[in-house]
């Protein structure tokens, strides 16, 4: 039997396209254990699909001046060191990489030990950590033909996100049920991904005596971002996060408002959910959402609003122009190539554990 290191975490988006490939490598006969973080989010991820969890040490690479930026570096070094010595335990024959600081420490660590790494790159420009693992990757996964241009060529393929079987097996009926909605209206979700966004979360709850004429909401708001002065409000349902319901969510919307993660939004094509999306700005991260939103919408899949130009009768409208062109917006994510992720993944992999 053939075994693999998954790694990556900070965030769901850097865990949920490796356990998307879970099905398809235990499979393949692989023996799967996973490395991220002392309590990340990863680890509570991972918790119940009955995998060898092994946490190590990790610091995050700032570009600003913080404090901690003198001693994280000896917290990856430290990570470094326990990533090393469980994989000589393990004996990996491959290390797949999904991405963000903890995997920095794991990728080093196996190429050190000579065990072929591959590196997945979601967002359009590369991130830090994982430009810090190119020299160690044997091939660089990404979701978007630009992205060649910032990547080795000889190692570079694009093969998309991974994506969970299970989001394709959801029930509208369930989902309705779940929220306490009528058949009477279609669905608008509202998701800003595992961490929340404030920014959106304010907005559409401004806009919600518009959007409740016409639509149902069901707003995942983030970790403690439920507003409890809302709770009774009729056609309105609040989640902070969700697991397992989340295909059922997924199923009976019809609109969906995100942000612009990649991983969220190849969820969403894959789903071929007309949506629109509200990218994190340039002045609270590094610019790579609102790059992945500007591609979705010269491609015909999305509609880009500006978070700063937000009001609630900009969203009302828009959401309604998105739903009366719904099928618009379907026709053309049907006629996209990226939904053959986890078997070209898979494939490689193979590969280098030969």
């Amino acid at each position: 039997m053939k075994r693999i290191v998954l790694t990556g975490g900070g965030t769901a988006g850097h865990v949920t396209p490796n356990l998307a490939l879970l099905p398809a490598l235990k499979e393949a006969g692989f023996e799967v254990a996973y490395i991220g973080s002392y309590n990340g989010i990863e680890k509570q991820l991972i918790s119940d699909y009955g995998i060898p969890y092994t946490g190590v040490a990790t610091g995050k690479f700032r570009r600003y001046l913080d404090p901690k930026n003198l001693s994280d570096p000896f917290r990856v070094i430290k990570g470094y060191n326990e990533a090393k010595k469980y994989l000589k335990q393990f004996k990996p024959d491959v290390v797949f990489s999904k991405g963000g600081f903890v995997s920095v420490p794991v990728v080093k660590a196996a190429a050190a030990l000579k065990i072929p790494c591959i590196i997945h790159e979601s967002d359009m420009t590369p991130g830090l950590a994982n430009k810090l693992c190119y020299g160690s990757a044997k091939k660089i996964c990404c979701n978007f033909p630009e992205t060649f241009n910032s990547l080795p060529a000889s190692k570079a393929v694009l093969t998309g996100t991974p994506i969970r079987d299970e989001l394709f097996t959801g029930d509208a009926k369930k989902g309705r049920e779940l929220c306490g909605f009528g058949d009477d209206k279609p669905v608008l979700m509202i998701t800003g991904g595992s961490l929340g966004a404030m920014a959106v979360n304010q907005a559409v709850r401004d806009a919600l005596p518009e959007l409740l004429e016409k639509f149902y909401v069901v707003h995942l708001c983030g970790k403690n971002k439920v507003d409890n002065m809302l709770l009774t409000v009729e056609g309105y349902k609040q989640f902070d996060y969700v697991k397992d319901e989340m295909k059922d969510l997924f199923a009976m919307a019809d609109v969906v408002i995100s942000r612009a993660g990649a991983n969220a939004i190849c969820e969403i094509l894959a789903l071929k959910k007309p949506n629109i999306l509200i990218p994190l700005p340039s002045k609270a991260s590094r610019g790579d959402q609102l790059l992945n939103a500007k591609s979705f919408e010269a491609q015909g899949y999305s509609v880009v609003l500006d978070q700063d130009d937000l009001t609630k009768k900009l969203i009302a409208d828009t959401v309604n122009e998105v739903y009366e062109n719904r099928e618009k917006y379907i026709k053309t994510m049907e006629g996209s190539s990226l939904h053959d992720a986890i078997p070209t993944i898979v494939d490689l992999i193979k590969d280098l554990a030969n």
